[in-house]
């Protein structure tokens, strides 16, 4: 018996990984890409910036040991970690590129999270690498937002998976397994909270709004600290004190555009989380 065709939106990621050169990519597509892994715009953010690492269909790894990260890490250990440590690099690199465009766009730099869905309806493993927010239009589900929620438990750090080798191998084989039900449940069950306040909220739209209320208050606090920093460094020589501590010190990119809203709807979740 034959299998169907994949549906061409859940591949598309793995078409992208098979290219021999990922340059060939449109630039609205694709961010950065080195010999191992490329580096693709979400399509549907679900932060100010939100970006895709994706390893390269490479030997001895074919697309069936890439399909996502339970398959990956069925794989030898060692080839495993390689491949992670490759994303990990790429997702640095990228960090630092966010970085920029936040000094440049907002005048500071807030937290950026590197992490994997357990579970995805798209068909090659990707790495998200996202600004700590989810303050985004195209957030609009409670299926959504539970994906990302740093503390709720679905969305894997890599720096969480990466430690996994380092445990003892009973462990290890325990965390791999990746159980579906149990991942699926954390999608579902429990209040919508704040992941920054733990705050219960009642709907997606309240929840929405307390966000952008959130991220207002750390605009607002952000540029009272850099304004106190300018005023410190304003002082005329004349008026500093001969010593000076640390304490009193002062403290290409490519188009990483934050994200406009739209009522599209959403075929990848990055399109991980349908059905």
């Amino acid at each position: 018996m034959t299998t169907a065709p994949s549906a061409p939106n859940l591949a598309i990621f793995r078409s992208y990984a098979s290219k021999p050169n990922p340059i060939t990519l449109p630039p609205s597509i694709l961010l950065s890409h080195s010999e191992t892994c490329l580096t693709v715009f979400d399509a549907f953010p679900k932060s100010i910036f939100h970006f895709l690492v994706i390893p390269r269909i490479q030997p001895p790894l074919s697309a069936r040991h890439l399909t996502d990260l339970r398959s990956l890490l069925r794989c030898e250990k060692s080839t495993a970690k390689e491949v992670l440590m490759n994303l990990n690099e790429e997702a640095n690199n990228v960090k630092k590129m966010i970085e920029e465009e936040m000094m440049k766009l907002y005048k500071f730099k807030w937290e950026i999270w590197m992490g994997f869905h357990p579970i995805s309806s798209m068909e090659h493993l990707h790495l998200h690498v996202l600004s700590a927010d989810l303050y985004s239009p195209k957030m609009k589900t409670k299926k959504h937002y539970n994906s990302f929620d740093p503390s709720l438990g679905f969305f894997l750090h890599l720096k969480d998976v990466l430690s996994w080798f380092d445990a003892v191998p009973s462990y290890y084989q325990r965390m791999i397994k990746l159980d579906a039900s149990q991942y699926q449940l954390l999608l579902k069950d429990g209040d919508l909270c704040c992941w920054q306040c733990d705050r219960a909220l009642e709907s997606m739209p309240k929840l929405k709004a307390h966000l952008q209320d959130e991220f207002g208050k750390l605009t607002t606090r952000e540029k009272a600290k850099s304004e106190r920093k300018r005023k410190r460094t304003d002082v005329p020589v004349s008026s500093v004190r001969a010593v000076v501590t640390d304490d009193e010190r002062p403290d290409k990119v490519a188009r990483l555009t934050p994200s406009r809203g739209d009522d599209s709807s959403d075929p990848t979740v990055g399109a991980d989380l349908l059905s």
